[in-house]
């Protein structure tokens, strides 16, 4: 079974499971909770994430914290389960529109 994943709106996540579309819209980021999602989903249609044989995230742009961890739960899941994320062996790395800004500079 296919993942895919898209956590860049950061109040709205889109799963799809094979040819099966699930959203999860919540009213603030602080909501989102998108392990819990995929977790929820998968168990409501009889799946484990050992059935999942093929991942797939969206990089971005879109919002930081949601890509964020939107690209860092798909790379937990590829390695955890021995799989790669977008076709490709390395971790997949998230893409912003500008560059963060999480530090100040000295």
């Amino acid at each position: 079974m296919n993942l895919y994943l898209d956590s860049t709106n950061n109040q709205k996540t889109i799963l799809r499971l094979d040819d099966k579309e699930f959203t999860q819209e919540v009213s603030s980021p602080r909501e989102q909770n998108i392990l819990g999602f995929i977790q929820k989903t998968l168990s409501d249609i009889g799946k484990t994430p050992k059935d999942i044989t093929s991942i797939e995230v969206n990089p971005g742009p879109g919002s930081f914290t949601g890509t964020r961890v939107g690209v860092a739960i798909a790379n937990a899941l590829g390695f955890s389960l021995g799989l790669s994320v977008n076709r490709q062996k390395e971790p997949v790395e998230v893409v912003y529109s500008i560059p963060p800004n999480i530090t100040i500079p000295k």
